[in-house]
């Protein structure tokens, strides 16, 4: 009898071991699934705070934080240089996605994918002949965005006379200055576009300077797409009580009376979706992410009623319907721009 209770009380203490066992496996399993996913973000010279590009693309990795519980960290660069070693700090920091903002970073981003195999990488705004496995371009038809721009600059405009700065003279400009344009000239044969480039995305008073000069020549409405340099051109318009066209976000709280309109490139729904899609545990790396009007992630946004009448807009909207479908082209190249004219 003695022996017996002694059999079941072994019996007892073996099960409930294994139960704290089991317990204890369960406990790390729920650990390993609650794990944060962590994305970096290294922003480039403009910075978080340049009301566009970077500070775009931190709004989505905020709302991705927000929305999707993933634990969010952005380096900020002073210079170029400082990308390498900004990508390099955040991988050392264990994330898991690490976003590159703008073209500009476009082989930093490469070689640390190299380095680092087990990370998964995204660059904003710039791709690749050959795609690394564990790097994802974000890319936009800012072109079609542009073009919108470009007809309500054409349709608006009074002297017939409109400009253009751009920041760095590259394709990825280049297709806000050729869509622009395209657009200008569907609205408006008789306007003319002036296009100037800056060479920085960094310089508010040279941005400044040159739209001084465009609106002293008798133009009177100035796409910006130069980041912070396109801060100054909106601050000349307010001073000059011209017309001005944001760009990236909707950039119409700098100048309520003088902002147009904005060509959106929806950089924060871009960063979103890509990191949502990387939570999801989808094949994200090796192929581009592509975002234009048919895909909303560019276009014109709703503050553009503000002070463009509504059968302009009306306008806009069908000349849109018909990018969407395929009817209308949208250069994005000096050359593709150039055969559309002949």
């Amino acid at each position: 009898m003695k022996f017996k209770k002694i059999v079941a009380l072994s019996s007892a203490l073996i099960v409930a071991s294994m139960s704290l066992v089991g317990c204890s496996n369960k406990t790390n399993n729920e650990q390993s699934d609650n794990k944060k996913i962590k994305v970096g973000m290294v922003a480039d010279v403009g910075g978080i705070n340049d009301e566009s590009f970077n500070q775009s693309a931190w709004e989505g990795l905020q709302q991705a934080e927000k929305e999707l519980g993933i634990e969010a960290k952005v380096i900020e660069s002073r210079q170029a240089s400082e990308y390498l070693g900004n990508i390099e700090t955040l991988a050392d920091q264990g994330m898991d996605l690490i976003i590159g903002v703008g073209f500009t970073m476009v082989e930093d981003i490469k070689t640390q994918a190299a380095n680092y195999p087990d990370i998964s990488f995204a660059i904003v705004d710039e791709t690749y002949e050959e795609i690394p496995s564990n790097v994802t371009p974000i890319v936009f038809r800012a072109n079609e965005a542009a073009y919108l721009t470009g007809l309500i600059a054409g349709k608006m405009t009074k002297t017939n006379e409109v400009g253009f700065i751009g920041g760095m003279d590259n394709p990825v400009v280049n297709q806000f200055e050729y869509g622009y344009k395209a657009g200008v000239v569907a609205a408006n044969d008789k306007a003319n576009v002036k296009a100037q480039y800056a060479g920085t995305f960094g310089d508010a008073a040279k941005g400044k300077s040159i739209a001084n000069q465009m609106y002293a020549n008798n133009i009177d409405t100035i796409l910006s797409a130069a980041g912070g340099t396109g801060i100054g051109a909106i601050e000349s318009a307010k001073e000059q009580n011209k017309y001005a066209i944001g760009v990236d976000r909707d950039q119409s709280d700098l100048a309520p009376e003088n902002i147009l309109t904005s060509a959106l490139k929806k950089v924060n729904v871009g960063v979103y979706e890509t990191v949502k899609a990387f939570i999801e545990g989808e094949e994200i790396g090796g192929k581009e992410r592509v975002y234009g009007l048919k895909e909303d992630g560019v276009g014109i946004p709703e503050s553009t009623k503000n002070l463009v009448p509504q059968d302009i807009i009306d306008y806009v909207n069908e000349m849109a319907e018909k990018v969407k479908n395929g009817e209308i082209k949208v250069p994005a190249t000096k050359d593709e721009y150039e055969a559309m004219n002949k």
